[in-house]
């Protein structure tokens, strides 16, 4: 029997990545990112094809989808694309990803007719619930943060599409792993293991408490849910958490414990000298030029806990967490890691605190492609044109035809080489290229010539564009460094060609 297909939007992420990588085995995956699986370090595998878009991208959707559909649709849909910061601002990335590109993938899905679209939500969409109550299936998506008000949006929106195809709404806990990778515990365990004058302070009481929930949980929650879609409701809420939510203090005494085999007592500064000391670490910061994780708005949430009762959920689902999972079992396993494994272990935890945008490569990849007839047309004139016959000469015997291909296949190239940042591409492209060229008799100066003149046909033309406006330093240094390796390879092909430098196969 063929395996069921399932649609992971956010593949590339924390989440989307392990996701991924569990799933591949009993689903064929379909992974939509902004980013390469390379560049993600995410899963490669038979079952999984990997589609890098940007949800805004209108025109690359429509063409994924296309795809998707001419491999026969999927059954299933996870939305775990979403953008969160902790600046506290409302910043248009929530509306342009969190709202808007939700929107991009249901407007496409009303094709496709999946048995379930299963929506990632948060519990940090709610607002923390009055001392003694708790938060479950039933709690209004009513935070006023700029990410709770995009969830909230985007569980509205589901309905909308009701009628369509059957939705579930997945509110997680704070998702971290063995490594970490959940910026706010990471900040706290980086202070506490420093020499810092802040390593001991705790805000208010340190009683403020997220329910944690560790990732290979909620992988292991994501496909009960997929195995048991068919008997749960349209628009449904569904708790992925534990019940449990882990103070700062528990925390800091499970950290330190394993750390240094003794948790020293905190020190606990006053609530009202917290916000003032936020805005002076703000002030600290510019002097030095390094903003700190912690912003004024943070002071509002102390000593504030969130307790979960999600025993609907469970009962629905006959699931629940790990015990051996839970954050505070789970700590001497984060602190083993940053103490062998530092490196890896800030890598993982500084990529978790970027600020997930449009990267510029693909702004880049998406002017060239605009523009790409255009830059064919002018390379093609380049070589025909009466004032350059003596600079091309062998050029001008080739015929419109065949350099109308050569142009194509060049920017074809050099889309994909900034498209997936890997200029190797590029260069396989200019090795054959000089290939052919030597053959032909052409000279060295002539093919390099030639190129830099579509590099700087390339420049001229994108740099005009108005959405260009903001990006010139990326787009010069992304088409000069492709060019600048192809070039290279060109150099390095003819003198090989010559009889001149002789390649090394790597060993192996």
């Amino acid at each position: 029997m063929s395996l069921p297909s399932l649609l992971v939007t956010g593949a590339s992420g924390f989440i989307g990545r392990h996701v991924v990588a569990a799933l591949q085995r009993t689903y064929r995956i379909h992974a939509l990112a902004r980013r390469t699986p390379t560049e993600a370090r995410a899963p490669e595998g038979t079952n999984i094809t990997w589609h890098q878009v940007d949800l805004g991208d209108d025109k690359s959707m429509d063409a994924v989808f296309a795809r998707i559909t001419e491999a026969g649709g999927v059954d299933f849909v996870l939305h775990l694309a979403a953008y969160y910061d902790f600046a506290g601002k409302a910043d248009p990335e929530y509306d342009r990803t969190n709202v808007k590109g939700l929107r991009a993938v249901l407007e496409r899905c009303r094709a496709l007719k999946p048995k379930h679209f299963l929506f990632a939500s948060s519990l940090a969409a709610c607002s923390f619930p009055p001392p003694g109550t708790v938060l479950s299936e039933r709690s209004p998506v009513d935070g006023t943060h700029p990410y709770a008000r995009s969830k909230r949006a985007g569980e509205e929106m589901l309905a909308e599409f009701a009628g369509d195809f059957p939705s579930l709404i997945i509110r997680l806990g704070a998702v971290y792993s063995d490594w970490c990778e959940f910026t706010p515990l990471y900040t706290l365990m980086r202070t506490w293991f420093s020499s810092s004058w802040r390593q001991k302070i705790l805000a208010g009481q340190g009683t403020a408490a997220l329910p944690y929930i560790h990732v290979r949980d909620v992988v292991a929650f994501f496909a009960r849910v997929l195995e048991r879609s068919a008997a749960l409701g349209n628009g449904e809420v569904l708790i992925a958490s534990p019940d449990q939510a882990a103070s700062h203090r528990q925390l800091f005494e499970a950290a330190m414990e394993s750390f240094a085999g003794t948790a020293p007592e905190p020190f606990l500064m006053p609530r009202l000298l917290i916000r003032p000391g936020l805005h002076g670490l703000g002030l600290l910061g510019l002097l030095l030029g390094e903003a700190p994780f912690e912003q004024p708005w943070m002071a509002d949430y102390v000593d504030r806990a969130m307790p979960v009762d999600a025993s609907q959920t469970r009962q629905r689902l006959g699931w629940e967490p790990s015990p051996r999972f839970g954050v505070l079992r789970r700590m001497p396993f984060l602190v083993e890691n940053q103490k062998t494994q530092s490196q890896e272990w800030n890598r993982r935890n500084v990529a978790a605190m970027k600020q997930v945008q449009l990267p510029n490569h693909l702004h880049v990849f998406h002017l060239i492609e605009e523009h790409e007839p255009e830059l064919v047309r002018e390379s093609v004139e380049l070589c025909t044109s009466p004032e350059t016959r003596a600079r091309f000469p062998n050029y001008q015997e080739l015929s419109r035809e065949e350099l109308t291909l050569s142009a194509q296949q060049t920017f074809a190239h050099l889309k994909n080489a900034i498209r997936t940042r890997e200029k190797a591409l590029f260069q396989t492209h200019c090795e054959a290229l000089a290939a052919r060229r030597h053959a032909k008799g052409f000279s060295v100066g002539e093919v390099v010539d030639i190129n830099e003149a579509k590099r700087d046909a390339c420049l001229r033309l994108l740099l005009k564009d108005p959405r260009a406006r903001g990006l010139e330093a990326p787009l010069i240094e992304a088409i000069n460094g492709t060019f600048r390796m192809g070039i290279d390879q060109i150099h390095d092909s003819f003198e090989a060609l010559s009889g001149g430098f002789v390649p090394v196969e790597p060993p192996g």
